[in-house]
């Protein structure tokens, strides 16, 4: 039987995937069996190509979430290091809310915070307005992405902000849950944008002086 067209280009990502399995499978020796570590790569990796506009950026999103996915998992276990507070940041696209409120967030703590995004029903892509935005007080989302949100990131989290995405993040006791009710920027003008930005980083400031006694960091 003839292959079809699309075969060399599968075989690639199967090959590209597998390498990448391989590398996470050594980073987390002795954490996790390399059969786990590359069942998280392909679903990754499939849990991303539903949303992703560029294909060819695949490899490399699928090789930081899954790498993510599996702290977090290695973390909620107690078999990685705990050591600041983890928050969680949903809304429903990861494309503008919570990625401005991710980015802020890890501004401002300068390493006293680790900081994870998601979304209920992630998008293709930022929001040009969020990006647009945040680049105005020079923070850039050019490396960004939206994710899909699982469990592993909810249960490694300390505190979880969500963002107009309901009941989509599962409750577990023990952590901090506030939902900030915010304007989407994909419905905004440039200006209700800048607000959007300005009352996040405000709610951002709030939620460090309350999870961390070092000073907030200005732009």
């Amino acid at each position: 039987m003839t292959p079809s067209r699309e075969t060399p280009s599968l075989l690639s990502a199967d090959h590209v995937l597998h390498t990448i399995a391989e590398d996470l499978a050594h980073r987390f020796a002795g954490v996790f069996s390399p059969e786990t570590v590359e069942r998280y790569v392909f679903e990754s990796y499939t849990a991303l190509g539903r949303t992703a506009r560029i294909t060819s950026h695949l490899p490399p999103l699928t090789e930081r979430f899954a790498r993510e996915r599996l702290t977090a998992l290695a973390q909620s276990k107690g078999q990685a290091p705990h050591d600041v507070p983890e928050v969680l940041l949903v809304c429903v696209q990861n494309a503008g809310r919570s990625q401005m409120a991710a980015a802020l967030l890890d501004h401002h703590a300068q390493g006293l915070v680790h900081v994870r995004s998601a979304g209920s029903a992630p998008g293709d892509a930022l929001h040009p307005r969020a990006v647009e935005v945040m680049g105005e007080i020079g923070i850039d989302l050019a490396s960004s992405f939206p994710k899909p949100l699982t469990d592993d990131v909810v249960r490694a989290a300390d505190v979880v902000i969500t963002m107009g995405c309901g009941d989509a993040c599962p409750i577990y006791p023990g952590k901090r849950y506030e939902d900030w009710e915010l304007r989407d920027p994909a419905d905004s003008s440039l200006e209700q944008s800048r607000q959007v930005r300005d009352e996040i980083d405000a709610r951002v400031r709030q939620l460090l002086s309350e999870i961390i006694t070092a000073p907030v960091a200005d732009h």
